[in-house]
């Protein structure tokens, strides 16, 4: 019978029925199986994996910290809890005369039911690599739960200063915790068991919901607080608070500005013309022509408004009008009916507005300024100061 059962029958239960049966099962990977990893947690509550910290201790010798584990056997064969409950020395042998190899630290189960080695037990083991140009970590054991790859220098031995500790250490240890438990992601980010499983990115608290994990804020529909803004999107349409207070929103690519504008652009310089067709460019101003580019927002509209303290004569108009460009293509050309106009002697502040649609979302726009006087017999000069270009897109 394949059914397995604990503390049911009166003899015969196995070692092998007991691992398949526990109900203090850590974290899923089917089913029937768990991950194998490590209990996380620290004396300090500081780091979140402190289980089989290693470190080295001696030119040759690392010390492997306590710490705690389960290690998955094939699926018939259960899983195997692990207590290191003293730290524990292990000794590397020399490097090879010529090549540095890659060692893996692993902790090993001895199963004589499934190995045929007449032991049963765990142990602390180092596999060894073989020294190469370019060496390759050996496999991991079967029922063996990876620790570390440790690179041993080509001539490293404990006369001529070992093993580099500091750099030689490649943390493989992966965390696991009580059914149920948020898990503390450290290492590869592995697929969740089931729908509504979290876990803890370090940046956000994620929710895996059948093919992906997905961040907290987004699963609610919220806005991503600036505290987790780093976080990726997970669809089109989610929206983020960022560190300098601005609401963006993630258009599939890239995260924009919920809210464009509003665009600027002015000119406090004074400049007079006697042009009586229109021309960007004012005589006495030290900069020309004054122009303003825009983004056009989803809606495809915007409210343009400009204008000048302006001057001319009685009798003369002066006339500032926009011209509306997407880069070498006219899109909405000069015109009098919508111009900014004057007909005084003095000086007089003058603005205009008006609603542009029909742009083209995403694409960039060019407002520039155009003067002229009319009509002109007489070299009168129509005179502009502080002129602006302001753009507010619409929503």
């Amino acid at each position: 019978m394949n059914l397995r059962s604990s503390w049911v029958a009166e003899t015969g239960q196995t070692r092998e029925d007991t691992r398949l049966t526990q109900t203090g099962v850590t974290t899923l990977t089917n089913p029937v199986q768990v991950r194998s990893g490590v209990l996380p947690g620290s004396y300090d509550g500081l780091y979140r994996l402190s289980g089989f910290w290693t470190f080295g201790s001696a030119a040759m010798t690392a010390t492997v910290s306590e710490g705690r584990a389960v290690i998955q056997g094939e699926i018939s064969q259960g899983v195997y809890p692990v207590t290191l409950p003293t730290s524990e020395a292990v000794t590397f042998a020399p490097g090879d005369a010529l090549y540095g190899r890659i060692d893996l630290l692993v902790v090993k189960i001895y199963d004589n039911l499934y190995d045929s080695s007449n032991r049963n037990e765990a142990k602390i083991e180092i596999i060894q690599g073989v020294p190469g140009q370019t060496p390759q970590a050996p496999a991991v054991p079967p029922r063996s739960l990876p620790l570390y790859e440790v690179t041993v220098p080509a001539g490293a031995s404990a006369g001529n200063g070992g093993i580099p500790w500091a750099s030689s250490l490649k943390d493989l240890r992966t965390p696991v915790v009580a059914l149920g438990g948020i898990l503390p992601v450290e290492g590869p980010v592995l697929p969740g068991a089931y729908p509504g499983q979290y876990q803890d990115s370090g940046g956000a608290l994620q929710r895996w919901d059948g093919g992906a994990w997905v961040s907290y804020p987004s699963a609610l529909g919220g806005i991503i607080p600036n505290s987790a803004s780093t976080t990726p999107a997970s669809y089109t349409g989610q929206y983020r608070d960022t560190v300098g207070g601005q609401l963006q929103r993630w258009n599939g690519t890239a995260w924009v500005p919920v809210v464009t504008g509003p665009y600027y652009a002015d000119n406090t310089d004074y400049g007079d013309t006697t042009s009586t067709t229109y021309t960007p460019t004012l005589a006495a101003r030290a900069t020309n022509p004054i122009a303003l580019t825009f983004v056009a927002p989803p809606s495809k509209s915007v409210l343009v408004t400009f204008g000048a303290r302006m001057k001319s004569a009685n009798t003369h108009y002066g006339f500032m009008a926009l011209k509306l460009t997407q880069g070498a293509t006219v899109v909405n050309d000069l015109n009098d009916e919508y111009a900014a106009i004057v007909a005084s002697d003095t000086t007089v502040s003058v603005s205009a507005m008006r609603r542009l649609s029909g742009l083209t979302a995403g694409q960039s726009y060019t407002f520039t300024a155009y003067f002229k006087i009319a009509p002109n017999t007489t070299s009168i000069k129509a005179g502009f100061d502080n002129t602006f270009i302001r753009v507010d897109p619409q929503f």
